[in-house]
């Protein structure tokens, strides 16, 4: 049974690593990231390290799973910085609200208090 699933799971990790590879590349390109192949490259090896800890290695399935996440979550840090206004943080507003009237600044926050 094991012959029949490894080749299948070592089949989706390389597919898969193809995939999350073109998806980050074109991601990172509209969205103007620097570097977007250097940024594919880091979100898709590690997925490729996972799945061959998973298939070569004795490790606890959570490792593979941290290993496996790592590049995918840097990137979307980074695409995150990427999309950041320059402006400074408004309080009172989420970034990217649209422009309240002044009514509805004046108002404050609601309170239970009565």
């Amino acid at each position: 049974m094991a012959v029949v699933t490894a080749p299948a799971i070592a089949a989706f990790g390389v597919l898969a690593t193809i995939a999350i590879f073109v998806f980050v590349r074109r991601d990172a390109v509209r969205r103007d990231v620097t570097r977007p192949n250097s940024w594919a490259a880091v979100a898709a090896v590690p997925f490729l390290v996972g799945v061959s800890l998973h298939l070569f290695a004795t490790v606890p399935t959570t490792g593979v799973i941290m290993t496996a996440n790592t590049g995918l979550v840097l990137y979307t840090f980074e695409r995150e910085i990427a999309a950041e206004d320059d402006d400074p943080a408004e309080p009172g507003r989420l970034p990217h609200d649209p422009v309240r009237s002044s009514s509805d600044s004046t108002r404050g926050p609601e309170s239970d208090e009565e």
